[in-house]
């Protein structure tokens, strides 16, 4: 047994005796050595894809088209008050000057634009060959996998998606990446399930816009009570809100109540944009014809107002929106959470981009603490807040809308990392609002009245 394992050892190993005692033995690798510098190279070449491309860059041209789409309708908004008011004299000259000054901005913003899209194709052209690249490079690679780790990695990756597949199938939204824990009891929102409640208004299909809810903070003997505003004029305008007594009386439409606000539709006092809530008995929306938040008292049906920051934007000139619509005079968005009421606004000195400002409560309101975001108002559909973290909403399809961003006011940090789906009913959500209280969302979806369940971790 002895002569026949030593007769083995001498066929594989390559013997060479040193002196009459001591034996070096040389072991012969028939595989070809791993080329790790050719694998460093192409993590190199992928980590400066990885930041050549920033977050940044994905929405430049985004923001450039929509800031180019909005000074075209100042120009021709220009242009109209200019063929209906000129007077041939002074009046004239001064509007020509404007026009000529809003031109100029047009070409500058087209010259940024163009060249931002050839910078962009440039970009294309070259990681799309670096990729080319390094994906010929693994591939080499991979032939050095004598155990087949990548391919069983692939494989792997496969369940994984199925897997996927079918929890998007249940309805079930993953949990954002990298949570942190916030200041709520509650912990973070994760997910929004349903829908609970879907219907149509007593209205039936006569108005698509509009909003819906509980009052967070009701009056007594209003606990169960639910408030409706149907926008009634134009898809734009309201001048009553109708109360129903209980959940059930609001599915069927049944023994309203209204609280009229203005006698005609649309005067002075009048509901602007669906985007209203209702707080301790007061019903909260943007003022007409004026950048203004007005607040009516419920019980003694009077309206106070208090003015938004100069040049904030209304009357249709920064509404929310998606690639194929935009929701008309949405420039106001309203919302309550555990603290109290605030107001989701923009203006030009902030290049349209999401203002945040609390409501503070008094007859008439006035506005506290402000923040500034780098959302840009025009790429969501609708924000709505929860323990004092701003969170927004875009269009994915007619089946989903997408939570994608949030903004939290205690630490500033913004995301735009969230991935939390909410299943539609019908093709737009005009608005929606988060309720402390039940912890639902109310939403507002063509002409429907729709709730949600709110998930936290």
């Amino acid at each position: 047994m002895k002569l026949s394992l030593l007769s083995i050892l001498f066929l594989v190993l390559f013997s060479q005796c040193v002196s009459g005692k001591d034996c070096a033995c040389e072991l012969k690798n028939s595989q070809r050595p791993f080329p790790m510098e050719k694998l460093n190279s192409i993590r190199t070449a992928a980590k400066q894809c990885s930041k050549s491309i920033t977050p940044t860059q994905l929405t430049e041209v985004d923001v450039l088209m929509l800031g180019v789409q909005q000074r075209l309708e100042q120009l021709e908004e220009s242009v109209s008050v200019l063929e209906n008011e000129d007077d041939g004299d002074l009046y004239g000259a001064v509007s020509v000057r404007i026009i000529e000054l809003e031109l100029a901005e047009i070409l500058e913003l087209m010259g940024k634009l163009n060249k931002t899209i050839n910078f962009h194709k440039q970009l294309n052209e070259s990681t799309a060959s670096k990729l080319q690249n390094m994906t010929q490079g693994m591939q080499e690679l991979e032939a050095f996998d004598l155990l087949q780790v990548v391919s069983k990695q692939r494989e792997n990756q496969r369940i994984k998606q199925d897997l996927a597949e079918c929890k998007n199938e249940l309805r079930a939204t993953p949990p954002p990446p990298t949570p942190h824990p916030r200041r709520c009891s509650q912990g973070e929102l994760v997910n929004v399930t349903g829908p609970r409640t879907y219907v149509l208004t007593q209205y039936g299909t006569s108005y698509s816009y509009g909003a819906w809810g509980k009052d967070p903070k009701p009056a007594p003997g209003k606990e169960d009570m639910y408030w409706l505003v149907a926008l009634t004029s134009s898809n734009a305008y309201a001048n009553y809100v109708r109360h129903y007594t209980s959940l059930s009386t609001i599915l069927v439409g049944v023994d309203p109540t209204d609280s009229v606000i203005s006698s005609s539709n649309p005067t002075t006092n009048t509901i602007v944009g669906p985007n209203v809530v209702q707080y301790e008995d007061a019903l909260y929306y943007g003022c007409y014809n004026t950048p203004s938040v007005c607040r009516f008292n419920i019980s003694s049906r009077s309206v106070t107002n208090t003015p938004l920051p100069e040049n904030s934007g209304f009357n249709n000139k920064f509404p929310y929106g998606h690639l194929d619509a935009t929701y008309i005079y949405t420039d106001l968005d309203f919302a309550t959470d555990e603290s109290g009421v605030w107001v989701v606004y923009t203006g030009k000195d902030n290049f349209g981009n999401v203002i945040l400002s609390e409501v503070i409560e008094g007859s008439p309101p006035s506005l506290g603490r402000t923040w500034r975001t780098s959302l840009h108002k025009r790429t969501a559909t609708n924000t709505f807040m929860v323990c004092g973290v701003l969170y927004a909403t875009r269009f994915l399809d007619k089946e989903t809308e997408e939570i994608f961003y949030s903004f939290d006011t205690e630490t500033r940090e913004e995301r735009y990392d969230l991935k939390i789906h909410i299943k539609k009913m019908q093709t737009n959500i005009q608005s929606l609002n988060y309720n402390p209280q039940d912890q639902m969302l109310y939403a507002y979806s063509d002409a429907h009245i729709v709730s949600y369940d709110t998930v936290f971790q």
